[in-house]
């Protein structure tokens, strides 16, 4: 009986450690690397949250309307040593982000550069030297 409460309680603490697993994600899973997108914008926020940072940007469609895209970063620690550090995606800052949309038709993106107003570019990828879908980090 002992040996068998033992059996029990180890499945159970074993279940708990695959937990963090699931709130992460591959690219493919949700992403379509055969649809890019640009998004010119205003951020309205940033997350700085782990595993994946989130910029929300308002976009304005062809017909005038505006919508709120969530566009998909790497983690904190990855973008502050790629340059980017908390004021460089204030409320109001005009943006356009190259990335990838999501499978399921959201207004969501997996973001692979930003390029400022004045030029300057940050890559908002992972830190293998490669944005999410593989490509080639490109130059600042």
């Amino acid at each position: 009986m002992k040996s068998r409460l033992s059996v029990v309680i180890l499945g159970g603490l074993s279940s708990l450690t695959a937990v963090p697993m699931w709130a992460h994600h591959a690219f493919a899973a949700e992403f379509d690397i055969t649809k890019p997108v640009t998004l010119r914008g205003t951020v309205t926020q940033m997350e700085w949250v782990n595993p994946h940072a989130w910029i929300h940007v308002d976009v304005k469609g062809a017909d005038g309307a505006t919508v709120n895209w969530m566009v998909e970063g790497g983690s904190p620690n990855i973008l502050l040593r790629r340059g980017f550090t908390k004021q460089s995606l204030l409320p109001g800052t005009e943006i356009v982000v190259e990335g990838f949309l999501a499978k399921n038709g959201e207004n969501r993106a997996n973001g692979a550069n930003i390029t400022f107003k004045d030029g300057r570019r940050l890559f908002l990828g992972s830190s293998s030297g490669t944005d999410a879908a593989g490509a080639a980090k490109p130059e600042k």
